[in-house]
């Protein structure tokens, strides 16, 4: 190679100049790192030395840059971080095994460069490497055909002894890996494991080899991700037949037609005295059962769906995986069996809708159902009282809660605000902001063992003394005592605020020990007990209070949703008057994570189950197959019935809410894909209807499965007295809050045949007081395949982090259609990850495949509030709205916010920006992270949301100047997870 400075003095372009190649040599010397090593092209092994990085990496800059003393700084210190960054990247996959091809290591140097936006010195090394890979292949291609001397490669087995590598066996399972996959093929996974082999591999790093091989091509086919999930199955079934028999075993797919009914009954065995089974499940009739299962059904996985559930569903003993998939899905559907007549039918039924992606129960379901403590549910909604005992008391008790996967929201409105009067000490309050910070601090304390991060959300109403402070928790300046790094939190809004903004009125702030009402009003009576407290305070009948205008608070609530993400925008009258319990009480918060809207008390904390429909497989070639629909919804509602009976709870306030109340929270995932699949776009009156239809269906037919279940298993307890008692369903409940508004902008229009469904719900009752609620469902519709909720797209080709790890996505529909148009190719990759996976600015790219895969920030927020309005009119209870914004700015986000209250939507959820970098521009070869981890700190740090700097603002709205919200592929937030 040229020295630099020849390449400077000859006047070439810098950013074509040849770099130094990171060779075998360059990167193999005295191990400063022992334990990882390099495989040479030619098959040999070195010891890795990260210090020759460094050296190579400092030579490429110097290419470019030049010598001057500045620029040598400039290079020491961007190679000192750059150099870090990559071993910390190798060093994170050290679950892939500890050796790495040097090509791999090239990979890694070339993402550093891109991510930290080095481009000439990438482009330049890009380009290197290509070069230097052909003139490899030209000279190979003139050396004569050499008499074959490849070298025989061993395996070193578990017991420290070596084998011959099987190599027949190694493409057998390659093979069956990609049978029946369109645009498939096995032989360049076979080649690019065989690249990756040394002559004593480890078995683990074997398998490895084949499931890293095969993601390196799924951004050239999307279907290499079911490869991927097959390779990884077969290491999966050698580490449980092999842990679960006692012998070292391997098995095929074809083998699993007979092997897995053997193998359950063992399962079984092992489960339960490892006390991780219920021994209520060796009591089944297990021949019955197993000959149910489908080994078949383990095909169906993509890689990010299997990888998830290896890494944090499947039961485990001493690290050893005991768990096949489908045993997995069928030790859920007989723990939710348990309490059925006839226990094996049901289960059975229960697992066909499981194992068939058509419904997915909850992360705590999944965890827990079958298991020795079935903490199933998945949130809790508790009110903390205004004394200390109450205080700890609630911080116990979200400790208690979250120990077992439950995520908390927690209404801290009655405690009194900073300044109120003490009467005990006859001194001041600190307000409720320190206790806040403990609340936090549990949250991270008590982390479900490292399954997921504990979570919890705060929810302080708008007229609490202290609502400016709490607005301010999650800023990461100021004193770092009153502020909550780790905790969600949330406006609880009443209707009269939002009506004093839009008069550009007044607003007084109050500390709830003087104004105890308010809490527990809503609506007209809250008015006007408010208007009573502001009379009192002009009057100095109130101690603790201020006045400010309503425009300054609701600009700087919309600035921290933007900067910081928080507090999300949830909505009191709409969540109370259209609430079915009005009459057994009061909804002071939402949930985690804002679509739980249940009454809470000191003696009730509200427990909700949940579980979410798979659209997409309830989408023929007519739309919505609504007798599919009706069988699946039936199964489900039975379910999260049962969970209610079988739940393990872990405070008697739970148990007590869940048993009189029986609230449900059925949702739906996948809704992206169903529109995708029909090619409706999102921003399109085709979808707000779709989604208008669907819900009503899925209503329908929830209410109607609750109705048959009361029929045969009586109705809840507090029926009596509550909406349904009445006659007045979801759809009805929309006059109620018109009137208390003096009108809503909903629509009313239906399809099916509610009064008769009317009929039956007063005649018969409700088994359940809430039916319905559209969670996130980040992690349950990763293991189906399909788009979180009823989130849009985000890229159609980008790099998602999550606790697993880093996976390439790529919207398989968008490929079918570019495919069928002739225009799938290396480009059409190549220009995806320039632009971000986005086709708009792609011009081969027909108009109509643009509007139908705009992504999520090309789209108005708009479309997505009409059509959760839309949905929001059929559910009892919220859903999880997230909303995008791309260029955002203050009157932007004023009139979204608006429109969302406007249009009746009960809450709103995170508040999305584009982070700096989502799709590398050069390569995404070697970015799908490791394997078998539980953590991600540093793409956390990575994607923690970039700043936006926005135009200023209207009158009315806030300056959002360098602010920045929560990044869509933060590991770290719940909402990913």
């Amino acid at each position: 190679m040229p020295t630099s400075s020849s390449v400077l003095s000859n006047g070439r372009d810098a950013a074509h100049a040849p770099l130094i190649q990171l060779s075998p040599e360059t990167l193999a010397a005295p191990a400063r790192e022992p334990s990882m090593q390099i495989i040479r092209r030619n098959g040999t092994v070195s010891p890795f030395d990260a210090g020759k990085i460094s050296v190579a990496m400092t030579k490429a800059f110097l290419a470019v840059e030049g010598h001057t003393a500045a620029a040598s700084r400039r290079v020491h210190e961007a190679v000192e971080q750059l150099t870090g960054d990559v071993v910390a990247a190798l060093t994170r996959r050290v679950g892939e095994g500890r050796t790495f091809h040097i090509e791999d290591v090239q990979d890694q140097v070339e993402l550093a460069l891109m991510r930290s936006e080095h481009h000439k010195v990438a482009r330049a090394y890009v380009l290197y490497r290509e070069e230097r890979a052909r003139t490899r292949a030209e000279e190979l291609a003139a050396k004569p055909a050499p008499v074959s001397t490849a070298p025989v490669l061993h395996v070193m087995l578990a017991n420290g002894t070596r084998a011959p590598l099987d190599s027949a066996r190694l493409a057998l399972i390659v093979n069956e890996a990609c049978a029946g996959l369109d645009g498939v093929d096995a032989a360049p996974v076979l080649e690019e494991t065989r690249r990756n082999l040394y002559d004593g591999i480890t078995l683990d790093e074997l398998a490895l080899a084949g499931i890293m091989a095969a993601r390196t091509l799924v951004e050239q086919e999307p279907n290499y991700t079911f490869v991927s999930a097959r390779l990884l199955l077969d290491k999966l079934r050698t580490e449980v037949l092999s842990f679960v028999g006692g012998t070292p075993t391997h098995a095929s797919q074809a083998d699993m037609t007979t092997r897995y009914a053997e193998y359950f009954g063992a399962y079984i065995k092992t489960g339960i005295p490892a006390e991780l089974l219920d021994p209520e499940l060796a009591r089944f009739d297990l021949k019955r059962i197993a000959a149910a299962l489908k080994p078949e059904g383990d095909l169906q996985f993509q890689f990010l769906g299997l990888q998830t559930l290896y890494d944090r569903y499947f039961l485990h003993v001493q690290g050893n995986r005991i768990e096949l998939p489908q045993a997995f899905f069928m030790r859920v559907a007989m723990g939710l069996a348990l309490r059925e007549i006839d226990r094996e039918a049901r289960a059975i039924e229960f697992y066909n809708l499981l194992s068939s992606f058509d419904f997915m129960a909850s992360t705590p379901t999944l965890f827990n159902s079958g298991t020795q403590r079935p903490q199933l549910s998945s949130c809790f909604l508790t009110t903390v009282a205004d004394d200390l005992d109450g205080i700890f008391k609630s911080v116990k008790d979200n400790a208690l809660l979250a120990k077992y996967s439950g995520g908390l929201g927690n209404d801290w409105t009655r405690v009194r605000g900073l300044g109120a009067h003490i009467k005990g000490t006859n001194g001041e309050s600190q307000g409720v902001v320190p206790f806040l910070k403990v609340a936090n601090d549990t949250a991270i304390a008590v982390n479900q063992g490292g399954k997921r991060k504990g979570a919890v959300c705060a929810y302080l109403e708008t007229w609490h003394i202290d609502i400016e402070e709490f607005l301010d928790l999650r800023k990461n300046t100021g004193d770092d005592r009153r502020r909550t790094h780790d905790m969600n939190t949330a406006n609880w809004v009443p209707d009269l605020f939002m009506q004093r903004v839009e008069a550009d009125g007044e607003w007084t702030l109050f500390s709830p020990d003087e104004t105890p009402e308010l809490h527990d009003l809503y609506g007209k009576p809250f008015a006007e007990r408010y208007a009573a407290y502001e009379e009192k305070a002009a009057r100095g009948e109130i101690r603790v209070f201020k006045k400010v205008r309503a425009t300054d608070l609701w600009r700087r609530m919309l600035t921290m949703v933007f900067e910081t993400g928080h507090p999300w925008i949830t909505f009191k009258d709409p969540c109370n008057l259209r609430s079915p319990q009005q009459h057994a009480g009061v909804i002071h918060s939402s949930n985690l994570c804002t679509e739980i809207t249940l009454n809470t008390s000191d003696d009730e904390v509200a427990v909700c189950n949940l579980g979410s429909v798979n659209l997409l497989n309830h989408i023929g070639q007519n739309g919505l197959d609504h007798a599919q629909l009706k069988r699946t919804v039936t199964t489900a509602m039975r379910m999260l019935d049962n969970v209610i009976d079988i739940n393990f709870y872990t405070i008697p306030e739970a148990r007590r809410s869940n048993l009189k109340h029986r609230p449900v929270g059925l949702g739906l995932m996948g809704f992206q894909d169903a529109l995708q699949v029909q090619s409706i776009a999102t921003a399109s009156d085709a979808a707000v209807n779709f989604a208008d239809t669907s819900m009503e269906a899925i209503a329908f037919h929830s209410i109607s499965a609750s109705v048959d279940l009361a029929a045969e298993r009586g109705r809840y307890p507090s029926f009596e007295g509550s909406l349904w008692s009445r006659g007045i369903l979801p759809i009805d409940s929309i006059e109620i809050l018109a009137e208390a508004r003096g009108g809503v902008q909903m629509d009313r229009s239906t399809t099916l045949d509610w009064n008769g469904l009317r009929d039956r719900v007063k005649s018969t009752g409700m088994r359940n007081s809430n039916v319905m609620a559209i969670a996130p469902t980040a992690t349950i519709s990763n293991i189906c395949g399909v788009a979180q909720s009823i989130e849009p797209a985000y890229q159609n080709l980008y790099v998602k982090s999550n606790m697993s790890g880093d996976f390439t996505v790529v919207n398989a529909f968008l490929v079918r259609d570019l495919k069928k148009r002739g225009l799938w190719d290396e480009v059409m990759v190549s220009d995806l990850k320039y632009f971000d996976g986005s086709v708009g600015s792609i011009d081969r790219v027909p108009d109509d495949l643009k509007a139908l895969y705009a992504t999520s920030f090309e789209i108005d927020s708009a479309w997505l509030i009409e059509a959760a309005s839309r949905r929001q009119k059929w559910i009892d209870q919220a859903q999880s709205l997230n909303l995008y914004i791309a260029n955002p700015s203050g009157k932007k986000l004023d009139q979204l916010y608006r429109l969302a209250w406007t249009l009746g939507l009960k809450t709103t959820y995170y508040l999305r920006s584009r982070s700096a970098t989502h799709v590398e521009k050069s390569t995404l070869k070697g970015t799908d992270g490791k394997l078998n981890a539980v953590s991600a700190t540093g793409a956390a740090a990575k994607t923690a949301g970039a700043p936006i700097l926005v135009q200023s603002s209207a009158v009315t709205a806030p300056d959002l100047s360098g602010a920045m919200a929560c990044s869509i592929d933060n590991p770290e937030c719940e909402a990913c997870q």
